[in-house]
């Protein structure tokens, strides 16, 4: 037995006008596979290509480590140069990725690479994050603290990605007063007995290869397993919706302050709790 997904819509291209009827406004998923083949980093950009750009930059990696109450907000578990960060990459299996690294900030120069499409959106120009995995490693499944409408383009090899919409928060587990569900999920193979809930979502799975991009709407859970080493950047714009707006403000300025000061306060009994709380709440809606 396997999650109910359904794959995400594919197209080679499409208008300003067909992306905002059909997937804009419904806020619909869609991997659109020639976006970004006129930019120089369609071709230009792999992992030797970053090590040759930025080899020298220290680079904040991640694991999957349970969080821990000492931990901050998206706080690093470990730091490495992206040099020997790529060639860990490339000649072992390693749960060590890079997760919302500004390449902008950190390498200049890489914007000239690429351009932000014109689809309907007005994107935050400042932000273009840069992600990075070896092969097996992977996300939580969690939403984005800003609820953003992103654009996910995808750079050599391949990863799973697993999305479920809002609609969905109730039978994933979701742990209080943070944006992810339970970390022990293995959301490639899930163990319905342990998750009965699981049963009754819906959602919607995709496979990305170099040049994919895929369109995330605002508020979108993801999972993400990379098959192979690889990275992917992300373009984002801020939510349309009222009411996600209203919540991305929240999470920004309340909820994630907010579970900081209980950390400080309650350390890992605070975490423990959370982590019951999201199975009790899932078994109370929906058992």
């Amino acid at each position: 037995m396997s999650l109910n997904l359904q794959d995400i819509p594919r197209v080679k291209s499409i208008s300003k006008l067909d992306f905002i009827k059909q997937y804009l406004r419904p806020q619909k998923p869609v991997v659109i596979e020639q976006l970004s083949e006129d930019w120089p980093a369609f071709t230009l950009w792999n992992l030797d290509y970053m090590k040759n750009v930025a080899g020298d930059k220290t680079v904040p990696l991640y694991d999957d480590r349970p969080v821990d109450y000492k931990d901050g907000f998206n706080e690093a578990h470990d730091y490495m140069k992206m040099g020997d960060y790529i060639d860990l990459l490339k000649t072992q299996p390693t749960k060590y990725r890079i997760f919302l690294w500004n390449i902008l900030k950190e390498v200049p120069e890489l914007q000239k690479d690429f351009k932000y499409p014109d689809l309907g959106l007005k994107f935050m120009k400042g932000l273009p994050m840069l992600f990075f995995g070896g092969k097996d490693s992977h996300t939580f499944m969690h939403y984005d603290i800003d609820l953003a409408n992103i654009f996910h383009f995808h750079f050599e090899g391949s990863k799973e990605v697993i999305l479920f919409d809002q609609e969905q928060s109730d039978f994933l587990y979701k742990v209080p007063h943070s944006l992810i569900t339970r970390e022990d999920i293995d959301f490639s193979n899930p163990d319905f007995k342990k998750w009965p809930a699981l049963q009754k979502a819906k959602g919607f799975r995709a496979t990305l290869s170099h040049g994919d991009v895929l369109f995330m709407p605002e508020g979108y859970w993801h999972y993400m397993k990379y098959i192979t080493p690889g990275f992917s950047m992300s373009l984002r714009s801020i939510p349309k919706k009222p009411k996600h707006l209203v919540k991305a403000i929240y999470n920004i300025f309340i909820m994630r302050n907010f579970d900081n000061v209980m950390r400080r306060i309650k350390g890992q009994k605070w975490i423990d709790w959370k982590n019951e709380q999201a199975i009790l709440n899932t078994h109370k809606h929906n058992l």
